[in-house]
């Protein structure tokens, strides 16, 4: 087991030999970290998480409460993931057919969040920035920087590396409201920020949230 000294591990909670924790991460209140989990430095896991062996978390991910992160599954740096949504990692489960050696992966890229509630199936890509809406259900790749909503989940636009809904068109840019940061569709209609690699980090003058969402969308929460 390697423990970072700086990591915060609640009473209640259990990490198992052969877990590693990296620094400055909290760990909360009944999580379950397991033997072969890896979690980067800066995260936090809230109340009943658990984190199964052969799953992966990178740096500054957020877990909140109800969530299991299953063997297979990847979850690169800056990730969000929202109250009980629900991740897989076997598409045909059967209680009487062990599938243990054939586990589907799962890789949820830098920056994403997946909304309270939603359910991923196993086996798909989650791009960088992607915004997976509460309730939601994705069941295919996800591109950078797309809007996911509904049953089945469908994109519904793009959302700017600060969450907030833009519209681009080919040949022009689109900007942030919060941010003013731009972006603009490539030749392949993939989204791209314009002032900033898509897997660098937040400077940290734009790390911390600056105007509340519904001043800026007051119409979405009507």
């Amino acid at each position: 087991m390697t423990i970072s000294p700086d990591a915060k591990i609640f009473k209640t909670a259990v990490v198992e030999d052969g877990a590693t924790v990296g620094a400055g991460t909290g760990i909360w209140h009944c999580v379950h970290v397991q033997s072969g989990a890896v979690i980067g430095k800066r995260c936090v896991l809230g109340q009943n998480v658990m984190i199964a062996g052969g799953a992966a978390l990178g740096n500054n991910v957020k877990v909140q409460n109800n969530v299991a992160v299953y063997a297979g599954v990847t979850v690169e740096d800056d990730v969000f993931l929202g109250p009980s949504c629900v991740l897989t990692n076997v598409t045909n489960p059967r209680s009487g057919i062990s599938r243990k050696a054939m586990f589907e992966k799962t890789l949820i890229k830098r920056g994403a969040t997946v909304g309270a509630n939603a359910t991923i199936v196993c086996g798909v890509t989650i791009g960088r920035h992607a915004m997976i809406a509460a309730g939601a259900v994705v069941t295919r790749d996800v591109p950078d920087y797309a809007m996911i909503v509904g049953v089945p989940g469908k994109q519904r636009g793009f959302v700017s590396r600060h969450g907030h809904p833009i519209d681009p068109k080919p040949g022009q840019t689109a900007l942030c409201p919060e941010t003013d940061l731009q972006y603009a569709l490539n030749e392949q209609g993939e989204l791209r920020c314009l002032d900033l690699d898509e897997d660098s980090p937040l400077p940290s003058t734009l790390a911390t949230g600056m105007t509340p969402y519904r001043d800026l969308h007051p119409r979405d929460g009507a």
